[in-house]
C-alpha cells in the first residue's frame, strides 16, 4: 500500500528475454514491489524466450511461494502446433492458477482479424483467462482497433488493451473500449494528460495501471496518484478494477 491506496501492477515481466538479454527475477521483483508499496503484480513472461514452459514454471513458483503477491499470465509462441499451445495454457491454469494469457503481436506476428487467430481467443475463453494484448509498437497487428472484432465475437472474453495503444494510438483504445464493454485499458506508457483524456471517455472501472519494466514502476504509479481526479477513481485504477479482472 502507498499513500492510502492498495496497488495492483497489472503488467510486469519475469524471466529471461531472448530478444533483449534482460533478466528479471522473483527476488528483485519483490524488492521493487516492497520499495514502491505495490501489493500485487501480474507476472508475464517476456515475448521471446528460450523455453516458455520453464518461464511459466518460474512464474508458477513465484505464485506458490508468495501467495497473494502475484498473479500469473502465460505467453508463448502462437505458431507452435495448436494442440501444444492449448495444452500449455491449460497446464498453466490448472497447475498454477494463472489468470491471463498474453499476446504480443510485435514479436508474435499473428493477425487478430484472421480466422487463423481464432484459437488464441478461444484458448483464453476456454480456460477462463483474461486476454492481455500488447498494443502500440508492432502495428498494424498491434492496433487497438483490431481487437474490436474478437471482443464482439467472444463477448464473454475479457480483453485488456496493454499500454493503451502506446500513446500514439491511445484514442483507438478509447474507441475500442467505448464500443466493447468487455475491453479494458491498461495505462502504462501514457503521459498524465493522455490518461486524463482517456478518462473523459472511459470510466475508471475499465482502467488499470501497469509498470511493464521495473525502472518504470515508480513513474507509472506516481502518475496515477498525481492526477487531479477523485480518490475513488484512483482507487479503482490502482486496485479495484485490476482485482475485478485478475483477482482470485
Amino acid at each position: 500500500m502507498r499513500g492510502g491506496f492498495q496497488v495492483f501492477d497489472t503488467h510486469a515481466h519475469l524471466g529471461r528475454a531472448l530478444h533483449s538479454g534482460r533478466v528479471a527475477t522473483k527476488d528483485a521483483m519483490l524488492r521493487a514491489m516492497d520499495a514502491a508499496g505495490i501489493d500485487r503484480t501480474l507476472l508475464i513472461p517476456f515475448p521471446v524466450v528460450e523455453d516458455f514452459r520453464r518461464e511459466h514454471d518460474q512464474i508458477g513458483e513465484a505464485l506458490r511461494s508468495h501467495p497473494g503477491r502475484f498473479a500469473g499470465a502465460a505467453c508463448l509462441n502462437p505458431y507452435i502446433p495448436e494442440h501444444e499451445f492449448r495444452a500449455e495454457v491449460r497446464r498453466c491454469r490448472e497447475e498454477y492458477g494463472f489468470r491471463a494469457l498474453k499476446f504480443q503481436p510485435q514479436y508474435q506476428g499473428l493477425n487478430p482479424l484472421s480466422e487463423r487467430s481464432a484459437f488464441l481467443f478461444e484458448t483464453a475463453l476456454d480456460n477462463g483467462l483474461v486476454l492481455v494484448c500488447h498494443t502500440g509498437t508492432g502495428a498494424p497487428f498491434a492496433l487497438p482497433s483490431l481487437y474490436i472484432h474478437a471482443a464482439r465475437r467472444y463477448p464473454s472474453l475479457t480483453i485488456v488493451i496493454g499500454h493503451a495503444g502506446g500513446g500514439i494510438y491511445a484514442l483507438e483504445s478509447v474507441v475500442a473500449a467505448q464500443v466493447c464493454p468487455n475491453i479494458y485499458i491498461e495505462l502504462s506508457t501514457l503521459t498524465p494528460h493522455a490518461v486524463l483524456e482517456v478518462l473523459q471517455h472511459v470510466g475508471s472501472d475499465r482502467l488499470m495501471a501497469g509498470s511493464d519494466l521495473p525502472e518504470s514502476l515508480e513513474t507509472e504509479i506516481s502518475k496515477i496518484e498525481g492526477l487531479p481526479i477523485p480518490d475513488a477513481d484512483k482507487r479503482r485504477i490502482l486496485w479495484q478494477t485490476p482485482m475485478m479482472v485478475f483477482g482470485d
